[in-house]
């Protein structure tokens, strides 16, 4: 009768698998294809940045680095009056878009503001002015700001957290329940964990879907829009979330057989490989799928994220439960067994590391000069911490001296894990930033030596970024917001960088107002050194303030 009653669970358990799989070729089938590319720049323009024609054109064209999608509202040309110049929707090819404009908009000077998204699903936005028979004051865009909300930024990097400690919940449980766990324990608590573990990676999933729209088309974290879910499901980001959902879905009915006793051989494999599959779809939706090499960069960054996976969940399980409630006899045979298991994904990673390091650094230099490489440095630092604290717990391994006395190995395992939280923290914030080879190459890139920082007065706060921060040619954006953090229209902005150690009086920022809250300016700062720039926004007839912001320039 038992028999007779696990066969059919089996069997449902195997078609709603299926049905799992169903979704994810559904999706499969309508992913767009993509070609390579990352954080594109604007190369050119006609007419070109600050240049005067003696007619007005009919289109305004940009040509980026490589291809771009569209962001559904957020090009635009401003005529001198105010008005919008731009006809009908822009046409893209690749990394050119053309913007039909109305060649009856008179003379003076034109404000051309864009927003579109790069393959690796980053977006890139920028502004610049052309002016027809003679320079006029530039216009304002009255539009919506383009940038994101600074609050969505951060929770797109949580929800990246959350879906690799989501990872490292499930893959740890799942892979000691069905290979190491001895019959004797009891297998409730690692279950509850690695269902934490699959509703935490599920829930970061639909996090990551939602917070696309207002990442890409710029906005606060409930300005989401059905166009804006229809251009981000449209695109290879969404697509691998949903083909990710899919197997999740699959996974779970195969999972819960596993975890409630050992599985047999075909759930585990069948199991193993939609595990594989998943772990494709978060390179399938970064930076490695619009590298250089992108078959190369998906399958190492795979690589890298299941061996994490493994390593973390792995020590998870034996900090947690293992070495608390095995006895010496289980932990004997159970830990030189781990120990060969840990050596092979630390391998891995190394392994994998270092070629996405060749892949998205390219350059020494980068390493060393970007925020990319920077954070790469950090993350190599806490990993070599954490190959000593393993290497230590390996020994005692050899020497078998843990299954006699598990407290020395169960508080290295836990020093590890905690640097590991860290790791895990700067991988979120590596997938968010400019790769390297971009931020070298690119030549409008902001990410090379962006300065940012959060100005507040009584008025307003002021958000404040100066790219690259290098002597030179730099970019100031400046964003108003009021106390309820909500974009603030300023009448008039006003800005000087000055240098007081070097004797250098205060020079004037030329300010271009793109929105009634955003301006923008260049300025040439010749000398390295610890900048201030004061800035004074007025927000009506009579009120105003000035904030100060101090800037390391290299």
């Amino acid at each position: 009768m038992a028999g007779m009653i696990v066969a059919p669970r089996r069997w449902i358990a195997r078609l709603a698998a299926a049905a799992g799989l169903l979704v994810t070729v559904v999706a499969l089938l309508i992913a767009p294809a993509t070609p390579a590319s990352a954080h594109a720049v604007l190369e050119s323009s006609s007419p070109a940045a600050a240049a005067v024609v003696s007619s007005a054109p009919s289109e305004v064209t940009l040509r980026f680095s490589e291809s771009v999608r569209k962001v559904p509202g957020k090009i635009r040309v401003i005529a001198p009056d105010g008005s919008r110049a731009d006809r009908g929707e822009p046409s893209f090819d690749g990394g050119a878009v053309s913007i039909p404009v109305d060649p009856a908009g008179g003379r003076g000077t034109y404000l051309v503001s864009f927003r579109v998204i790069s393959a690796d699903s980053h977006p890139v936005s920028g502004a610049f002015t052309y002016s027809v028979g003679a320079p006029s004051t530039p216009p304002v865009d009255s539009g919506t700001d383009s940038r994101a909300n600074p609050v969505v930024g951060t929770a797109v990097k949580v929800a990246r957290f959350l879906g690799y400690a989501g990872l490292v919940l499930l893959v740890g449980p799942a892979l000691v329940l069905a290979a190491l766990w001895p019959r004797r324990l009891p297998r409730r608590g690692p279950a509850r964990l690695a269902w934490i573990g699959l509703g935490l990676v599920a829930v970061a999933t639909l996090a990551d879907l939602w917070l696309q729209v207002p990442y890409t088309a710029g906005g606060g974290l409930f300005e989401v829009t059905g166009e804006g879910f229809g251009s981000v499901f449209g695109s290879a980001f969404g697509a691998a979330h949903l083909i990710r959902l899919g197997l999740l879905a699959a996974s779970a009915f195969l999972l819960r057989p596993l975890l409630a006793r050992p599985a047999g051989r075909a759930d585990a494999i069948i199991l193993a490989v939609l595990g594989g599959a998943a772990l494709l779809t978060w390179p399938l939706a970064g930076h490695p799928a619009a590298s250089p090499a992108p078959a190369v960069s998906v399958v190492v960054d795979a690589v890298h994220l299941g061996s994490m996976a493994v390593w973390l969940g792995g020590l998870l399980m034996l900090g947690g439960f293992l070495l608390r409630q095995a006895d010496e006899r289980e932990l004997g045979a159970i830990l030189p067994i781990w120990s060969r298991w840990a050596a092979l994904a630390v391998s891995a990673l190394l392994l994998a590391g270092t070629v996405q390091a060749l892949i998205e650094v390219a350059t020494p230099q980068a390493l060393f000069d970007t925020t990319y490489g920077r954070l790469l440095l950090a993350k190599i630092g806490l990993f070599a911490l954490v190959i000593a604290v393993a290497a230590y717990s390996r020994h005692l391994v050899r020497r078998r001296i843990a299954a006699q006395r598990p407290a020395p190995v169960r508080r290295a395992v836990w020093v590890e894990l905690a640097v590991t939280v860290v790791v895990l923290g700067l991988s979120a914030t590596l997938v968010q930033t400019t790769p390297a080879r971009t931020a070298v190459a690119g030549p409008s890139s902001t990410e090379a030596g962006l300065f940012s920082t959060r100005l507040s007065s009584p008025l307003f706060s002021m958000q404040v970024e100066v790219s690259p921060a290098e002597r030179g040619n730099n970019s100031v954006h400046l964003y108003a917001y009021g106390k309820d953090d909500q974009p603030l229209p300023v009448v008039e902005w006003k800005a000087t960088a000055a240098l007081p150690s070097a004797g250098i009086e205060p020079i004037d920022v030329p300010l271009l107002p793109l929105t009634d809250s955003h301006a923008y300016g260049d300025i040439s700062l010749p000398a390295a050194g610890d900048w201030q720039i004061k800035i004074t926004a007025r927000t009506t007839d009579i009120d105003q303030a000035t904030v100060t912001a101090t800037v390391p320039i290299r």
